[in-house]
């Protein structure tokens, strides 16, 4: 049986004030929550030490929300691997919508990070998803299989043990739509069925998230699939409550 997750990218979101009272009141909620549902959250890189500090005890995970495809050297901006790793991060994401549109990530550039994050012995979170004109289009199975069928291809088994899957339709991601709980169940079983082609036992045993707008009035609806393992939660992230309803909801 997969245990489901949810997890809270926060994005580019927050201040000192916030992401206290933000940690502080998820850290509270958490404890009624132990055992039946896993729970991180992927804070801006800046408060990582501030967020690490407070779910020190262990009740959330939190990770970074991209690493860079180096390992070390001259990349200003960037985060590296090792870094995520030496601050407690235990998840990374990889391959979000965002970083794909916006900063022109290639599947190639996802399949090194996915790699890193394996060799490591860190939790990637692939992200893959089509925009509103392939779904309309009827690709999105097309887009879907070739953003995960490259991971598969690409990196050893070995490293893709604790492989995380969030299916985020980019169209509904921070614009209030969200896919119907048929639409998600859909496509979250035609990415099992890629993974039991390429192994059984990691078919299994690999969590599939839904993103995509998520909201503690729909969560329940949308964890109803088969396949869906929990969620990867945008902007409802920000609001303790929310967020912790959204939690229950997948426990």
């Amino acid at each position: 049986m997969r245990k489901q997750l949810v997890a809270g990218n926060w994005k580019m979101n927050g201040s000192r004030e916030s992401v206290a009272a933000l940690t502080e009141g998820l850290k509270s909620g958490a404890a009624e929550l132990a055992g039946k549902v896993d729970v991180a959250v992927f804070p801006s890189s800046i408060f990582v030490q501030r967020v690490a500090d407070t779910l020190s005890s262990g009740e959330i995970a939190w990770g970074v929300q991209n690493i860079c495809t180096e390992e070390k050297g001259a990349f200003t901006g960037e985060i590296s691997i090792s870094m995520a790793k030496d601050f407690g991060c235990e998840m990374i994401l990889v391959g979000h919508s965002e970083r794909r549109s916006l900063y022109g990530e290639t599947d190639a550039e996802v399949v090194t990070k996915v790699r890193h994050a394996g060799k490591a012995g860190l939790i990637p979170v692939l992200c893959v998803g089509e925009t509103l004109e392939e779904r309309e289009a009827d690709k999105t199975m097309e887009v879907v299989a070739r953003q995960v069928q490259v991971v598969l291809n690409e990196i050893q088994s070995e490293y893709l043990e604790k492989l995380v899957i969030a299916y985020e339709p980019v169209w509904a991601i921070g614009t209030g739509l969200t896919a119907s709980p048929e639409q998600a169940q859909e496509v979250h079983a035609a990415i099992r069925q890629l993974l039991t082609e390429h192994d059984a036992d990691m078919a299994a045993r690999t969590r599939i998230l839904y993103g995509g707008s998520v909201k503690g009035s729909n969560a329940a609806e949308i964890f109803t699939g088969a396949d869906v393992d929990g969620g990867l939660v945008g902007g409802a992230s920000l609001d303790v409550q929310d967020f912790l309803t959204i939690c229950r909801a997948a426990s």
